[in-house]
C-alpha cells in the first residue's frame, strides 16, 4: 500500500469550507461552491482559477456545472446561473423559503429541494417557477429525475394520459422517511415510497431497470420498482446512517458513517465486499477504473481495489472533512471543509490496477481454454469408450 505523500496542487482561493465540486460534462472545469458564499471555477487544463462567482448573500450549499453554465444554490433561499466565460450571474432563481440544499439541471429544467419542504422546477432559460411539488412533512434532501419513456411500457402510458404533456418524473427524498416520485407537468405525486424510518440522504436511479435505490439514517440501502412503487430489496449491513451510493455495472457501493463502504450485487441483495480503514464517517465515494475511491470525515481520501478491497493508497493532507471528489484524466481532486481544493496524480494506481486487470483477464482466458481442451479431450475419450464397448 502507498501512502498519500502530497497533493500535486493545493488551492486556499476561499475562504470557508467548500461544500461541492462539480465537474463539466466535457470534462474542461471544475466548480466549488463554499461557506464562504462564492464558487470558484477551475480550468481541468491548467488547474487555474478562471472565475469567482460573487452575490449570494449566504454560504453555497450545492453547486452544478454544465459546459456553458453554472448553478449555485443557496441559504440565502435562491438558486443563481452563471455565465462560465464572463463570470456574470444570469439569473436570479426566487421561491423557496428557506435553505436550498440541492440542485439538479435535466434538459431545460433546474429542480431544486429545500428545507421549506418542498421541490420546485424551474425553466433553466428564464427565472420562472414553472411547478412545486409540495406534499413531505420535512426537509427535501435529494433528488433524481427521469423520463417514464424510459421505463414504462407503451399500454402503461396511455393510462397516464392526462401527463403526456410532459413524461419527467422527479424523485425526492426527505427527513420525513419517504420518497416521492412526481410527475413534473402537473406537480401531482405519482407513487409515495414506503419503508424507511430515518430521513433519507442519498438516491440512486437505474431507470433502465425501472429501479430506485435509497440510503438512509435507519442504516438501511431500500431498492424499489419506480413504476410501481414495490419495495425490491432491503440491504441491511451497515451499523450506521448510509451517506452515498454508488451504482457500477449492477455493483452497488454504499459509504456509511459506520466507516465502511459495502460492495453489493443488485441482482441478489448479496453483500460481497466491505471496505474498512476510514477512522471517520464515509461522506463521498466514486469509482474508476476498477478501484473505488473515498472521502471521509477523517480527512483523508482513500483507493481501494473494488474488487479484493485491499486498501491502495491514502491521500493525506486535508484538515478537516473531505465534502466532495472527482475524477479526471487520471487525477483526483478534493474539496474539503477546510477550505482547500486538492489534487492528486493516480497514474501509477491506475496503471498498476490495468496491469493486475490483464493478468486476471488473461488468467481467465488461460483456464477457459484449458478447461475447453479438457472437455474436448474428455469427449474423444468418452467417444473411443463407446466405441470399445461397441455403443
Amino acid at each position: 500500500m502507498g501512502n498519500g505523500g502530497s497533493a500535486v496542487k493545493v488551492f486556499t482561493d476561499h475562504q470557508g469550507g467548500i461544500n461541492w465540486l462539480s465537474l463539466s460534462p466535457d470534462g474542461q472545469r471544475l466548480l466549488t461552491g463554499s461557506e464562504d458564499g462564492t464558487a470558484r471555477l477551475w480550468s481541468t487544463a491548467d488547474s487555474q482559477c478562471h472565475g469567482h462567482f460573487q452575490g449570494h448573500e449566504s454560504y453555497i450549499t450545492f453547486c452544478h456545472l454544465e459546459n456553458e453554465a453554472a448553478f449555485t444554490c443557496s441559504a440565502d433561499h435562491t438558486i443563481r446561473k452563471w455565465d462560465v466565460m464572463t463570470g456574470q450571474c444570469l439569473a436570479i432563481y426566487r421561491g423557496h423559503t428557506s435553505i436550498v440544499n440541492r440542485i439538479l439541471v435535466a434538459k431545460d429544467y433546474l429542480f431544486s429541494g429545500s428545507y421549506d419542504r418542498t421541490a420546485r422546477c424551474w425553466s433553466v432559460d428564464k427565472e420562472k417557477q414553472i411547478q412545486e411539488f409540495r406534499g413531505h412533512r420535512n426537509c427535501v434532501l435529494t433528488l433524481a429525475h427521469y423520463s417514464s419513456r424510459d421505463v414504462l411500457e407503451e399500454e402503461e402510458e396511455e393510462e397516464e394520459e392526462e401527463e403526456k404533456v410532459s413524461r419527467d418524473l422527479l424523485v425526492t427524498g426527505s427527513t420525513d422517511c419517504t420518497v416521492k416520485v412526481w410527475w413534473v407537468s402537473s406537480g401531482r405525486c405519482y407513487q409515495t415510497l414506503l419503508g424507511h424510518t430515518g430521513a433519507v440522504l442519498c438516491l440512486i436511479l437505474d431507470a433502465p431497470n425501472r429501479e430506485l435505490f435509497s440510503g438512509s439514517t435507519d442504516y438501511t440501502i431500500r431498492t424499489w420498482n419506480i413504476v410501481t412503487g414495490e419495495q425490491l430489496k432491503v440491504f441491511k449491513e451497515h451499523q450506521g446512517s448510509v451517506i452515498c451510493l454508488e451504482l457500477v455495472n449492477r455493483h452497488l457501493y454504499s459509504g456509511s458513517a459506520d466507516r465502511t463502504v459495502k460492495c453489493w450485487l443488485v441482482d441478489t441483495g448479496e453483500r460481497i465486499q466491505t471496505y474498512k480503514a476510514h477512522k471517520h464517517s464515509v461522506s463521498t465515494l466514486k469509482y474508476h477504473a476498477g478501484i473505488l475511491f473515498t472521502g471521509s470525515g477523517d480527512a483523508c481520501a482513500r483507493a481501494f481495489n473494488s474488487k479484493s478491497g485491499v486498501l491502495q493508497k491514502i491521500f493525506r493532507g486535508h484538515k478537516f472533512i473531505i465534502n466532495c471528489i472527482q475524477i479526471h484524466n487520471e487525477l483526483l481532486y478534493t474539496a474539503s471543509h477546510d477550505g482547500t481544493l486538492r489534487i492528486w496524480d493516480i497514474r501509477g494506481i491506475c496503471k498498476r490496477n490495468k496491469r493486475r486487470l490483464k493478468k486476471e483477464r488473461s488468467a481467465q482466458g488461460r483456464s477457459s481454454q484449458k478447461g475447453s481442451l479438457s472437455r474436448l479431450f474428455n469427449n474423444k475419450v468418452g467417444c473411443m469408450v463407446q466405441q470399445e464397448n461397441g455403443e
